[in-house]
C-alpha cells in the first residue's frame, strides 16, 4: 500500500488553549486529546476504530461523509502497528490512540466484574493537531485530508457550540464507609498473613449522579493538577478526563522501553517548611521503600519475558517527584525489546500495571474483585498512543474521572502491605482524591427556584 503524501498547514495560534480546540470540535466523532508530557496532540475522525462493551468487540470503518458503519470483516487495528528500527520521530505520528480498561485487562487473567461502558478503545488517527510554538497545526495522511482541513478550518473559525454544562445532582461520595474501608483493610491483612499476597492495591471509588459533559470542565481539571499524562476521550456517551502524573510503559527508538510506577505518597503543603518535611519524610520511609521495591521487582519480571537477555535495568530507584497535591515515590525500570515481539502484545500483556494491582499480580486481582464493592472501569487502566513505527506511550489512568450516561466517579487507593496502618491508608486515598473530589463538588447543580 502506498502511502498518501503527508498534508501539513498551520491551523490556528499556538495561544489557543487545549479546552477551547475541544469545544470547537466538539461535534467530531472519537474526540481524542493527550498531553503527552510537552507533546500535546489532538486527533478526531479515525478512518478506523474498535470498541469492547458487553463483553463484545465492535468495529467501525469511516464513510466518505464522515460517517461510520459497522465493518464486521475488519481486523484488529494493532496488525497496523509495524516495528521498525529507525523510527522518525518519539511523538505521535499517525497511527492508534485509545485506552485500555482495568477491566478489559485483568478479564484476560482471571474472572471479574466489568462496567457496561466502553472498556476499550483503540482508533487508527491519521489526521490530528499538534502543538507548536508557531501555531497548532494539522497534519494528515488521509486521502481526505484536504475536506478534513476545510472541515476543522470551519469548526475553530466559527463560534462553537459549547458542550451542554456538567451539572452533580448531588456531591460526589465515596461508595465506602470508613468502617467499611478498614473492614476491606483487614480483610487484606488477613490475606497477607495466609501468604495469598505481600502487597495489595485497595481502591475505593467516588461516586455521582450527573448530566451534561465532562468536557465543559477539563480545563479546570487540568490548572488544577497540571499531570504530564493528561488526557480527554469521548466515545458517544461515554467520557475519561485523565489526570494522571504516572507513565506506564514509554516504547522508545530501537525497542528500548521505560516504565515508571509509582508507589508511595506524601501530601504536599502551602508552607513550605512543611512541605518541604512531608517530602524528606517520604524519601526516607522503609515502608515505602519496602512497597516501591516490590513494584519494581514485579514490572522487572514482567518486562523480563519480553527483553533481551541482560538488558532489564533499574537505572532510578525511590526517586521523588512532587506534583500539585502530593509528592510521590517514583523508580524506573528500562528494557530493550527482543526483536520478534511486537509492543502492543507487550503493553496487554503487562496491564494491569503491578503499581496498582500488587504481587503477585494474579492473586492480588482476584483479591481486588472480591474485595472491592464495584468494577474499576477505566481507572488503572492505560490511555496512550502507538504510532505505525511501534513508538508510543501509555499512562497509568490515575486522578482520572469517568463519566458513562448519567453516571461519574473517580477513584483513590493505595498499596497495602504488613506493615501498613489503616488509618493512614484512609488519609492517603483522600490526599490523592481530594482536590479533583472538592473541584467536581463544584458542579453540584443550585436549586434555582
Amino acid at each position: 500500500m502506498t502511502l498518501n503524501p503527508s498534508f501539513k498547514k498551520t491551523i490556528c495560534d499556538s495561544s489557543i488553549s487545549v479546552s477551547r480546540l475541544l469545544h470547537a470540535l466538539n461535534e467530531l466523532s472519537q474526540l481524542v486529546y493527550l498531553q503527552n508530557v510537552d507533546a500535546p496532540v489532538i486527533a478526531f475522525l479515525p478512518e478506523r476504530y474498535q470498541v469492547f462493551q458487553e463483553k463484545q468487540h465492535f468495529f467501525f470503518q469511516r464513510t466518505a461523509d464522515f460517517c461510520y458503519i459497522s465493518d464486521d470483516q475488519a481486523s484488529e487495528l494493532s496488525t497496523e502497528i509495524k516495528p521498525i528500527s529507525t523510527p522518525k520521530t518519539d511523538s505521535f505520528n499517525g497511527g492508534i490512540i485509545g485506552f485500555i480498561s482495568y477491566d478489559y485487562a485483568a478479564q484476560k487473567q482471571i474472572n471479574i466484574q466489568i462496567k457496561s461502558q466502553p472498556s476499550l478503545f483503540l482508533g487508527l488517527y491519521s489526521t490530528y493537531l499538534k502543538w507548536s510554538n508557531a501555531g497548532w497545526v494539522l497534519y494528515s495522511t488521509d486521502s481526505q485530508a484536504e475536506r478534513i482541513f476545510s472541515k476543522i478550518e470551519q469548526c475553530i473559525s466559527t463560534i462553537p457550540v459549547l458542550p451542554s454544562p456538567l451539572q452533580l445532582q448531588a456531591t460526589c461520595q465515596a461508595r465506602w464507609t470508613e468502617t467499611q474501608y478498614k473492614q476491606a483493610f483487614q480483610q487484606v491483612q488477613e490475606y497477607i498473613k495466609a501468604g495469598d499476597c505481600y502487597q495489595i492495591n485497595l481502591t475505593q471509588e467516588f461516586t455521582a449522579k450527573a448530566h451534561g459533559q465532562l468536557l465543559s470542565v477539563v480545563e479546570a481539571f487540568w490548572q488544577l493538577t497540571d499531570a504530564p499524562y493528561s488526557g480527554y476521550l469521548r466515545i458517544n456517551d461515554f467520557e475519561l478526563l485523565s489526570c494522571s502524573p504516572e507513565l506506564f510503559i514509554d516504547f522508545q527508538a530501537h525497542r528500548k522501553i521505560i516504565t515508571k510506577p509509582i508507589k508511595g505518597t506524601m501530601p504536599r503543603h502551602t508552607d513550605p517548611v512543611l512541605d518541604e518535611q512531608s517530602k524528606q519524610r517520604l524519601m526516607v520511609s522503609e515502608k515505602d521503600q519496602a512497597e516501591n521495591v516490590m513494584i519494581v521487582d514485579l514490572l522487572r519480571n514482567d518486562l523480563s519475558v519480553y527483553a533481551e537477555t541482560g538488558s532489564v535495568k533499574t537505572p532510578k530507584l525511590f526517586n521523588i517527584e512532587s506534583f500539585n497535591q502530593v509528592h510521590h515515590m517514583v523508580s524506573e525500570v528500562e528494557a530493550t525489546l527482543r526483536a520478534d515481539i511486537h509492543p502492543f502484545h507487550v503493553l496487554l500483556s503487562a496491564l494491569p500495571g503491578g503499581s496498582i494491582t500488587g504481587a503477585p499480580k494474579i492473586r492480588a486481582m482476584q483479591i481486588i474483585d472480591e474485595l472491592e464493592s464495584a468494577p474499576r472501569g477505566a481507572y488503572c487502566g492505560s490511555m496512550g498512543y502507538f504510532n505505525f513505527d511501534g513508538t508510543g506511550s501509555w499512562n497509568i489512568l490515575i486522578r482520572s474521572i469517568q463519566k458513562f450516561q448519567d453516571e461519574i466517579s473517580l477513584w483513590a487507593g493505595g498499596g497495602i502491605t504488613i506493615a501498613s496502618e489503616c488509618e493512614a491508608e484512609y488519609q492517603e486515598c483522600f490526599d490523592k482524591v481530594s482536590a479533583l473530589l472538592n473541584l467536581l463538588n463544584t458542579f453540584v447543580q443550585t436549586d434555582t427556584e
